[in-house]
């Protein structure tokens, strides 16, 4: 198991300039990935190849790019141009974001995502093995029919004929989606308990392709809290599992709640939503259970996070990104530090 950075987007309290320097530091300490997100703010393409030209050896990870923000063949270009100026270096994640997102920001419908996600990794493929691009699909027909359009291929040599991909997945048919299609898994509110729950689908996906789970890499982002007391460690996390929980989509689609549910935490979800819909923010994050934050997690002193490190070795993951919540830089730095340090006395280093 190898280490990663969640950097995640950019928010009102922080600044390119950090997001750097973690990931700088983060190469230095030896991290196999670092990864940036996009929401409806900062998007992940800049800040990677911002980060690509400063750093050395540490993979460029996007977490993800959003599928309706950009025509396939605009992503296989992005991806194919971010991993020549890295030197080979970046790991392409995609989702199709929430149907909030999808339909409010992007104008694109939110219908039959996993079909939409299956052509659109297609198109991908094609493009960077820099075969025509030739498609007939339910969402992409390329090129388009009686036009002018011929099929096209990448107008480039990128270093490599195929980049790694990764798809966000959280229900149980898109997990087995992204087993039988990409090369890894971009997972949140991982439980390292549940995790047969979670690979079960995986490894149908990989049947259907003639695989196993080897070599395929499971990669959660996991939040990380350093401190003593396991208490005031979970409330720093609650804000931003009450959000996902409770706010990140409606009350009919809410995919991380349909995740709580499915996890045990049918009633606890139902009242995070509920407050957190209710505009009781405040509540709904109170409301989240502490054994959930625990469980999907990484808090507590340097020999805690070492055990939870084990944890996650032994349940299969490949590649564990960490995400400090911390107020500042320097707190930061020193939880990518304590977390290298328990990562090396884990033993589960490869």
């Amino acid at each position: 198991m190898r280490l990663g950075l969640g950097l995640g987007y950019q928010a009102a309290w922080t600044t390119p300039a950090d997001h750097l320097a973690m990931a700088q530091e983060a190469d230095r300490l030896g991290f196999a990935v670092a990864w940036s997100a996009e929401a409806y703010g900062s998007d992940t393409v800049s800040m990677l190849a911002w980060i690509a030209g400063q750093t050395q050896q540490i993979d460029l990870g996007a977490a993800v790019m959003q599928i309706p923000a950009r025509t396939p063949a605009m992503t296989a270009m992005t991806a194919a141009t971010i991993d020549a100026l890295s030197g080979g270096r970046f790991r392409l994640g995609l989702g199709v974001s929430g149907p909030q997102v999808s339909e409010g920001w992007h104008g694109v419908r939110f219908a039959k995502p996993l079909q939409r996600t299956r052509e659109y990794v297609d198109i991908v493929k094609m493009a960077i093995a820099r075969e025509p691009v030739s498609y007939q699909g339910d969402f992409y027909e390329l090129p388009l029919p009686d036009g002018p359009g011929k099929a096209l291929k990448l107008g480039f040599h990128p270093p490599r004929p195929k980049i790694p991909i990764y798809l966000a997945a959280v229900g149980p048919k898109n997990l087995e989606l992204a087993g039988e299609i990409a090369d890894g898994w971009l997972a949140i509110f991982f439980a390292p308990d549940a995790a047969g729950e979670y690979l079960q689908h995986i490894e149908r996906g990989r049947a259907k392709s003639g695989l196993g789970l080897t070599g395929f890499d499971v990669a959660p982002t996991v939040p990380v809290v350093i401190g003593d007391n396991l208490a005031w460690c979970a409330d720093v996390i609650r804000p931003y599992a009450s959000l996902y929980v409770g706010g990140m989509g409606s009350r009919e689609q809410n995919f991380y709640n349909q995740l709580a549910v499915r996890m045990g935490y049918a009633d606890e979800a139902a009242r995070v939503q509920d407050l957190y819909l209710s505009g009781k923010k405040a509540e709904a994050a109170e409301a989240v259970p502490q054994e959930f934050i625990e469980r999907t997690s990484i808090i507590g002193n340097k020999i805690q996070v070492k055990e939870r490190i084990k944890q996650y070795a032994a349940a299969g993951v490949g590649t564990l990104s960490i995400s400090p919540y911390v107020g500042d830089l320097k707190s930061g730095i020193d939880t990518l530090r304590i977390v290298a340090e328990a990562y090396e006395e884990s033993g589960v280093a490869s």
